[in-house]
């Protein structure tokens, strides 16, 4: 069972005071602390795991700058077999979109049975990196996974809904599925895997590698822009609405109208 696992190198800003950086379009990352994306690490433990059942590899592939090795030696340190990096000024700028057709350009060449990616990413939740990338790949896909039984040539997937509802589907193989937190108990990494991992060498490829062109990635080949970034302001005021429910609606629909949401 080869397992390809999609990861993202992400900055920890569950605490921190952010900041808008000078352009505009993103956040100050100078005295962030950066670790493998939370959805990413759920998704790295199923693949080990899996591997250690049935056989087979694990592969990490990740787009990011050279920092993002970090978390790539954390995915050699898990059980992880083979680690890519994609990497290039030109990626900068990339969305969903264009982040899928970077990974697919290397996917596509690599033997897999299952590509995992995590649901989304902690630092722009956008949510749709592994159907695009299911989709150029030609495969099965399914999202929100809370649990994975592979059985000969199928998975069987426990998908989570609204509600706290699941429902069961059962995909053919080979197939990728986004995993959702929770599916496992991701472990500690220990000093031995620390160790072997640094020694383990990490693929490094280019736009020279991907067989893409300059207008395939960046903002010119994205699908969203990101025209400005700003912090909400605070407001403190509290309005409590009073009336029948005919009453309620539409003065909120009327709220709703004056700041510009409809």
């Amino acid at each position: 069972m080869d397992i390809v696992v999609c990861v993202k190198h992400v900055p920890e800003t569950a605490e921190a005071e952010l900041k808008i950086d000078a352009s505009g379009k993103g956040i100050e990352k100078s005295g962030l602390v950066f670790y493998i994306n939370e959805w990413d690490d759920y998704a790295l433990e199923e693949a080990v795991r899996i591997k250690e059942k049935f056989g087979g590899t694990v592969t990490a592939i990740t787009v990011g700058a050279e920092d993002s090795d970090s978390t790539l030696r954390k995915c050699l340190a898990r059980g992880a077999d083979k680690a890519i990096r994609l990497t290039d000024p030109k990626f900068a700028g990339s969305d969903g979109y264009a982040t899928a057709k970077i990974l697919y350009s290397v996917i596509k060449n690599l033997h897999y049975d299952l590509v995992l990616t995590g649901m989304q990413a902690g630092d722009d939740g956008y949510a749709m990196v592994g159907p695009i990338l299911a989709e150029m790949l030609g495969i099965p896909h399914t999202t929100m996974a809370k649990k994975i039984e592979l059985e000969a040539g199928v998975a069987k997937v426990n998908r989570e809904l609204e509600g706290g509802l699941e429902e069961q589907l059962e995909i053919k193989l080979p197939a990728l599925i986004s995993v959702q937190t929770g599916i496992n108990e991701p472990c500690y990494v220990s000093i031995m895997g620390i160790r072997k991992a640094m020694q383990k060498e990490i693929n490094v490829m280019t736009l020279a590698d991907t067989g893409l062109s300059e207008a395939d990635m960046g903002e010119t080949g994205s699908w969203l822009k990101i025209e400005k970034l700003y912090v909400p302001p605070a407001e403190k005021q509290t309005e409590f609405l009073k009336g029948t429910p005919d009453e309620v609606a539409a003065k909120v629909a009327e709220i709703l109208k004056a700041r510009g949401f409809i």
